[in-house]
Order: structure tokens, then C-alpha cells, then sequence
């Protein structure tokens, strides 16, 4: 049994119907074989006989016609031509690109088919009954191939495309390499084989036929001359041979740039100005030598390399490094030289080998700089002054001659004076057209130890034409002040302290700063030179020791002593001072630990132990707290004024030269409407009708006429009745204590009048020489402003 294919009658199918049936030859000998084995074997091992075997069949892509493409056919043995049998197809692109007759087998091409998208299709045969669908044949697959066709021309798949090569290459340096890909098939055919050729960019560049790659085909191209190019390249398959497809494409090829060319100055000569005026550092011009080069290849670095202005000016170059910025190196003076010459260089600093023959690579060119006349401010024989003068020189002195001169040429008068706020004391004066400069005050080291003045100079002819000058004057030291002693003032000594003993080290203080360092000598003074109690030594190191002459001191004798110390300095002149220092008699411990320097303190037993004395704070801090709570209680209970008549306060005003009355005395001053605001402020206009007018109410023993004569105790007497009535009347003045007058006072007294009233009248300082015959009530008084007896304590 065999298959039978039937070719499709038109001859542009013919070679792969041949090409199908050579292919199904081996295949149908081996079914036969298979027969033929299958004959001799065992029934259970007899495998089903196929009937008709295939492999692939071939189909041309692009079929265009009206008509299906018909493929080839499919025929079994068991096919009697009844109609019985069903062909089925399935697969890939079955139904939708491949159709088969299930009659008579055929199978045909229903889509335009294309390799590039599906180079070949599986597909699945089988033949049924057409009665019960039942297989007769096992299912065979077979493939359908897709016959390439030249139809995709070459692309270039990254174009247009970009590069560069060196200005001055050699012919033959490779610039870029440029690949075209055809989508046709490489194995089948030329329709892929690709030659590439230039279409535009000639004679400057070529192109490999094979390769692709771009090449230069012109020698010393030069970037500055023309810096981009347009090629087209064009790649053509089919071996280039006429009717195949070409594809072309772009490239821009950019000449980069190398230094082959040198810096050129415009001029030969340039011409430049700046003021005199101008500081250092400031610019006087910018120069350019243009290099046809760009970027790396143009920069340049510049110098000045002669020229009388060298040390003068300064050249540097700019952030872009093409520029060179020429600058003050030292100040200008117009009148010392009026113009510069400057021989100035430009040089590139990147340089390449290969072209060192062209150089060299540098240009000069001549600056001549012209300084401008400025006028300026009047200039200072120095740029500071130091002077030294002592504190105690006399006013008028000359401190310093400054001298200031106009440098310009006219040569202008200047004047001078002192910045206000630099002497704000005005120590000193300077004289307006010398220049000298004097003081006015007198100066104290002590107080001020330097002095910093600015003296300013201006021109009289140009006013805001100003300088100014520091002078410095350090006023030296004089030994014009005394030295006394730092602190310590007051010292103390035990009752058990013995004769010899140290109370005190005593360090004087001298404001005054000698060149060879303080150095104090310390003495008594001579009033207390030769005192019994204490002593003084000097120990030669700028301190002194306070020692005791004696023991047995006591608080009951003497509690304070006051020794006079008499101290100078070793600098001329001398200068001395004499203080005082106070010593207290104190009760000690043991250990020499103060315990009281009150005479009260003294008699305290000395055995009191801290648990007693802890008790004696206790109970006083009871007994206060009992006399705060009375107070408070008392307090409490008062109300804010009297009401009724029974309650009125009548209170006393007392007169020196007359007894109170005490508790029987009715005629005293009643108040009782000064204890109601609001009642007095209601009767304001009205007197009170309780007592007597006021001249009366203050004794019966003082006649009217003392009341309304012309002496200064009546004037006296007529204030204190004047500020009664006031009392009366006023709701604000609250007369809670009694008022008592001193204008009078009693007689009989030894001491006759001790009051103040009439000590006005005389200038003179009184006397208290008498207050010891006065006896002891005056003993107090006696001490405080008397002479001391001559058994009085000494006072060291």
C-alpha cells in the first residue's frame, strides 16, 4: 500500500511537489518493509499498518494570487472513492492560513504567508470514517515550510548616526563602522548578502564594500577650515547585483580639534590707563591672544617678561583661561612716574608633538600703561607714632610733632586736628598748621595708661581731602600715689594671748607700678611708737607682723584698741600714709577660736554646756511665739473706730514745762472723730463742740498773749496748734499717739538747756569739756563727745 500526491499543474510549484515526493520516498519504502515483517510475527505483537507516510511540504511566502495556493494532496490506500473516507487537518495555522479537502485531500494556502514572521507551520493529518468519525489512520504530522523570496531590503538599525576624527588625519584612519541587517534569509539565495557604497560625502570619506567601515580618503582635513561633514552610505543586498533592495542611512562626522594652530595678539601695541588712586590688586586692563584652536587646545597662560613695569604690575589668567587680566602689584604715584611699559607673553599650554613643527606656539605684544593724576589726600612723614611721656607732665607739653605734606603737585596747605572721638576727655591739642601735638590736662597712669589719638589732616584747598594718623601715647609711671593697706583693717586678740604673740600680717597696696617692683616699709606711728600693748615688725618682703607686747588682756578693762601704722614706699619721691588698725579684745578657746568680743559675753560661765544653751534658744523661741500670738489676738479684737460716746479715747499732750494731769485730767484733746472718717468728712464745716477752741485745749497754764506774740516759741507754739486744728478737721490724719512738743523745757536742770533749737545761731563748734562735771548721768555723753580724763584706757 502507498500514498499518491498529485501535483498542482502550474510550473511555479513544480519543484517543491518533486522536491515533496523525493522527500516521502524512504518513508514508503519503509512502510513496505514494515508490511513485510509485520506478515511473520505473532498476532498480539502485530502492530497497525499505516497506509500512507509523509514529512514536509514547501510553499512560496508573498503568494499575491486571486486563487487559493494549492500545497499538495493527501491520499490513503484505504480511500476507495465512495466518499467514505474524511481527511482532518489540525495544527498550527490550520483553518485559518491551511484548508484541506476532507473528500479529496487537497490542501491549500488561504493567507498571504510571510517567512519573516513564521518560517514554517507543524501540522496534523489523520483520515476518518465519515459515518462514525472513527480514525482509520493513526495521526501523522507533517511540516509546511515557508520559501523565503527577496522582499526586506538592508536597514541600518541605529542611524543616523554620529562620529568624529581628528583634524589632520591620514587617509585611511577609520572613523566608524556601520552594519546593515536584512531580515531575508542568509542560507537561502543573495537576498541577504549585503554591499555597502557611498552615496554622499565624497572625496572626504569611503567606505568598505564588505566591512562597512567609514575610512578618510582626503589627507590634512582641517577643522578650522570646515569642521562637519554629511555621509550617506548605502547597503544593497542581492551581492549589490541589479533588482536588489538598498537601504541607506546618515552620518555626521564632526573633525575635533587639535592645537595645530598658534595664539595671535590683534595689536602690536596696546594702550592702557589707570588712577593713582587705585589700590592693589585692582585691574588695568584684560588682553586676548586668539587661538583658532577651541577648548584644552586654546588655553593660555601669560607673563610678563620685560618691560620697566614688572614690579609694578601683575598679570594673571582668567577662570576661562583664555584672558589675561593685568593688575597693581605695588601703589601708583603719579608725581614719582607717570606711565609703565609692559612686554607681556601668551603661550599655549596644551601642545601636541606630532605638530611642534608649527610653532612656536606663543605670540608677545607691548602694554604701555599711562597713570592718571589723582588728588590725593595728604600724606604722613610716618604711618604711626609711638610716644612716651610721664603722668606728671605739666600742661603745654609737647608730645609729638606729626608732619603731613599734599603729595600732588600743587602742593596744597594742610591743616591738622584731633578726632573727637579718639580723646573724648581732651587730654590733649594740636596746633593747627605745626602739627603739634600738646596736652591740655593733666594725665594720671593710675587712671588712663594709653592713650590712642587720631590725628587728621586735610587739605585747604580740598576739604574732603582727608588723612588720618594713630599716635600712641603711653604715659609712664611717677610715683604720685601713697601706699595703704589691702584689707585686713580690723584684727582681734585673744584675753589669753601672751606677750610676743602674732595677731596680724598685715600687706599694703600702692597703685603706682616702679620698674623694680613694690618694696613697702612698714612702722607704728609715732603717736603709738612707744605703746605697751603691741609692736609691729617689718619682715622685709612687703608684709608686717602685728605682735603683743603683753598677756593678760580682759574685755572688762578694754575691748578695742586702735593702732596707727605708718607706711611708705622705696620710690622717690617717698610717698607715705598711715592707716589704722582696729584690734578687738575677744574671749577665746583653746585653740585660739573666737568665741565673743562682747563684754556681755564675758560673764557667761564657760562650762555652759551646748545641750543648755540649746534649751536657753528654746524657751526664747517659745516666749516669742507666745508674744506674736498676743499680738495677734490683740489685733484682732480691735475694731476700726469708735462709735459711741463712751468709748472715745481721750489721749494726753504733754508739755515739758507742766505735769500731765494723768487719769483726772479732763480737759486732754479728744479724737474720737478722727477715729471716724466717714463721720468727720460728713462735718467738715463744723466745729467740734466737746471742747474749748484750740489755744485752750492745750493747758490752762499758757496765757493767751505767749499764743499771739511775736517770738519764735510763740511761732513754734502757733505751728503746732495750726497742724491741731488740721487734726480736726482732716479725716485722713489718724491721731493714734500722743502729741508731744519740745518747743519748751523744764528748769532747774544743772545742765541748763540741752536743746538743739537755738544752735543755728552760731557757727562755732562747741565744747563738751564741761560734760565731765556734769556727774555720771552724763558719763555716756561725756565719752562720746568729751575729752577723756587722764585715767581713761589708753587707745593702744
Amino acid at each position: 500500500m502507498g500514498s499518491q500526491f498529485h501535483l498542482p499543474a502550474f510550473s511555479s510549484t513544480l519543484l517543491p511537489v518533486v522536491l515533496g515526493v523525493l522527500t516521502l520516498l524512504p518513508h514508503i519504502l519503509l512502510g513496505e518493509l514494515a508490511e513485510g515483517e509485520s506478515a511473520g510475527s505473532s498476532p498480539l505483537l502485530q502492530r497497525a499498518k499505516r497506509s500512507w507516510v509523509w514529512n514536509q511540504f514547501f510553499v512560496v511566502e508573498e503568494y499575491t494570487g486571486l486563487e487559493p495556493l494549492y500545497i499538495g494532496k493527501l491520499h490513503s490506500d484505504m480511500d476507495k472513492g465512495d466518499g467514505s473516507i474524511k481527511y482532518i487537518l489540525t495544527g498550527e495555522g490550520a483553518g485559518t492560513a491551511f484548508t484541506i479537502d476532507d473528500n479529496t485531500g487537497d490542501i491549500h494556502a488561504i493567507q498571504r504567508l510571510d517567512r519573516e514572521v513564521k518560517a514554517q507551520y507543524l501540522l496534523s493529518a489523520q483520515a476518518r470514517n465519515r459515518l462514525t468519525d472513527r480514525p482509520l489512520e493513526p495521526e501523522s504530522q507533517f511540516i509546511v515550510k515557508i520559501q523565503d523570496i527577496n522582499d526586506n531590503e538592508p536597514k541600518f538599525l541605529d542611524g543616523p548616526y554620529q562620529a568624529a576624527v581628528p583634524e589632520m588625519s591620514k587617509i585611511g584612519t577609520s572613523v566608524i563602522q556601520l552594519t546593515a541587517t536584512d531580515a531575508d534569509d542568509p542560507t537561502y539565495g543573495n537576498s541577504a548578502r549585503v554591499v555597502y557604497s557611498i552615496l554622499e560625502g565624497q572625496p572626504y570619506f569611503s567606505v568598505d564594500a564588505k566591512t562597512g567601515v567609514v575610512r578618510v580618503s582626503l589627507a590634512d582635513m582641517d577643522r578650522e577650515t570646515r569642521e562637519n561633514y554629511t555621509v550617506v552610505i548605502q547597503a544593497k543586498d542581492m551581492g549589490g547585483q541589479l533588482g536588489g533592495l538598498a537601504g541607506t542611512t546618515t552620518v555626521n562626522i564632526t573633525l575635533s580639534d587639535i592645537n595645530d594652530n598658534p595664539p595671535m595678539f590683534d595689536q602690536r601695541l596696546y594702550q592702557m590707563s589707570i588712577p593713582e588712586s587705585a589700590s592693589v590688586g585692582s585691574v588695568v586692563g584684560r588682553l586676548w591672544a586668539k587661538d583658532r584652536d577651541i577648548g584644552v587646545n586654546a588655553e593660555m597662560k601669560y607673563s610678563i617678561i620685560d618691560g620697566d613695569g614688572r614690579d609694578t604690575f601683575d598679570i594673571s589668567t582668567d577662570p576661562t583661561n583664555l584672558f589675561g587680566i593685568i593688575t597693581v602689584k605695588k601703589p601708583l604715584n603719579f608725581e614719582g612716574k607717570p606711565s609703565y611699559t609692559l612686554k607681556v607673553e601668551g603661550a599655549n599650554t596644551n601642545l601636541d608633538p606630532a605638530f611642534r613643527h608649527r610653532g612656536p606656539f606663543k605670540d608677545v605684544t607691548i602694554v604701555h600703561v599711562s597713570v592718571e593724576d589723582v588728588d590725593e589726600p595728604p600724606l604722613f612723614d610716618s604711618p604711626s607714632y609711638y610716644v612716651e611721656l610721664p603722668e606728671d607732665a605739666e600742661i603745654g607739653t609737647v608730645v609729638k610733632m606729626v608732619s603731613a605734606r599734599d603729595p600732588d603737585a600743587a602742593n596744597n596747605t594742610v591743616r591738622y586736628s584731633i578726632e573727637r572721638f579718639s580723646d573724648p576727655e581732651k587730654y590733649f591739642y594740636i596746633e593747627i598748621t605745626s602739627g603739634s601735638l600738646m596736652t591740655v590736662r593733666s594725665l594720671d597712669r593710675e587712671k588712663i595708661g594709653w592713650h590712642n589719638i587720631t590725628v587728621l589732616a586735610m587739605e585747604m584747598n580740598n576739604p574732603t581731602q582727608i588723612a588720618s594718623v594713630s599716635v600712641a601715647v603711653k604715659v609712664l609711671d611717677v610715683n604720685d600715689n601713697p601706699p595703704s593697706l589691702t584689707h585686713y583693717l580690723e584684727a582681734y586678740v585673744c584675753e589669753n594671748a601672751k606677750a610676743g604673740q602674732l595677731i596680724q600680717t598685715v600687706t599694703a597696696l600702692d597703685s603706682d607700678e616702679p620698674l623694680g617692683g613694690q618694696h613697702f616699709y612698714y612702722s607704728l606711728a609715732p603717736e603709738a611708737a612707744n605703746n605697751p600693748n603691741f609692736t609691729l615688725r617689718d619682715n622685709q618682703d612687703n608684709t608686717a607682723w602685728i605682735l603683743t607686747r603683753r598677756g593678760g588682756w580682759s574685755q572688762q578693762d578694754q575691748t578695742v584698741f586702735y593702732l596707727p601704722i605708718f607706711i611708705s614706699d622705696g620710690e622717690q619721691p617717698v610717698q607715705t600714709s598711715t592707716s589704722t588698725l582696729t584690734i578687738r579684745v575677744c574671749s577665746c578657746d583653746q585653740d585660739g577660736n573666737v568665741m565673743s568680743c562682747n563684754a556681755e559675753a564675758y560673764s557667761l560661765p564657760a562650762s555652759l554646756s551646748r545641750g543648755a544653751l540649746i534649751a536657753i534658744l528654746a524657751c526664747i523661741f517659745v516666749l516669742l511665739v507666745m508674744i506674736l500670738l498676743m499680738l495677734s489676738l490683740r489685733t484682732h479684737r480691735k475694731k476700726p473706730y469708735l462709735c459711741d460716746e463712751e468709748e472715745n479715747v481721750h489721749e494726753n499732750i504733754v508739755r515739758y514745762d507742766d505735769e500731765g494731769g494723768g487719769e483726772e485730767d479732763t480737759e486732754a484733746f479728744d479724737i474720737a472723730a478722727m477715729w471716724n472718717p466717714r463721720e468727720a468728712h460728713q462735718h467738715l464745716g463744723k466745729m467740734r463742740q466737746d471742747m474749748l477752741p484750740e489755744i485752750e485745749s492745750l493747758s490752762r497754764y499758757v496765757p493767751q498773749a505767749c499764743v499771739m506774740g511775736g517770738g519764735g516759741d510763740s511761732n513754734v507754739h502757733g505751728y503746732v496748734l495750726a497742724k491741731l486744728l488740721e487734726a480736726d478737721v482732716d479725716p485722713c490724719a489718724p491721731p493714734y499717739d500722743s502729741l508731744q512738743t519740745y518747743a519748751y523745757e523744764g528748769e532747774g536742770s544743772i545742765a541748763e538747756s540741752l536743746s538743739s533749737l537755738q544752735s543755728g545761731t552760731s557757727n562755732t563748734d562747741h565744747e563738751y569739756d564741761y560734760l565731765n562735771d556734769w556727774g555720771p548721768r552724763f558719763k555716756k555723753l561725756a565719752e562720746m563727745y568729751g575729752v577723756l580724763e587722764t585715767n581713761s584706757p589708753p587707745m593702744w
